[in-house]
């Protein structure tokens, strides 16, 4: 695994936990299940959208934990009875994860004709300076 030196430097302060994240989405983007898309909408805008063929939408969880999306998905056992003479149809359990920028917030959920899509909005940026007063004598 590639060490990132850049997050060590004395001048970057308080940001070793983006070597974290990046150290997560490089494990988590090694899986190609289920297949999805990152689409630009507008200019504040983003529409993630996963293929789950096969899946309701009682077998998908989607959650968001601090600045991570999380979409899982679990299919319930099936019947025994069941015999397939060709399987290309993938129901295995997955776990996809988006790490989120600061500020970026997830508005909608929905399925569509095996699709999951979800929406997300950037809010317009607030541009704030203050002063710092110094004290001492």
């Amino acid at each position: 695994m590639t060490r990132y030196t850049a997050f060590n430097s004395p001048l970057m302060l308080g940001f070793d936990h983006l070597e974290r994240l990046v150290d997560s989405v490089a494990k988590s983007s090694a899986d190609g299940y289920p297949p999805y898309n990152i689409e630009q909408l507008g200019e504040n805008s983003i529409r993630i959208t996963l293929a789950v063929a096969g899946f309701a939408r009682r077998d998908l969880d989607v959650q968001l934990e601090d600045n991570q999306l999380l979409i899982r998905g679990r299919q319930p056992d099936e019947q025994e009875d069941r015999v397939f003479l060709h399987r290309g149809i993938a129901g295995r359990q997955f776990q996809r994860k988006f790490v989120l920028a600061e500020g970026l917030e997830v508005t909608a959920a929905n399925m569509e004709n095996g699709l999951l899509h979800i929406d997300l909005v950037r809010p317009q940026p607030i541009t704030r300076t203050r002063t710092i007063d110094i004290q001492g004598s």
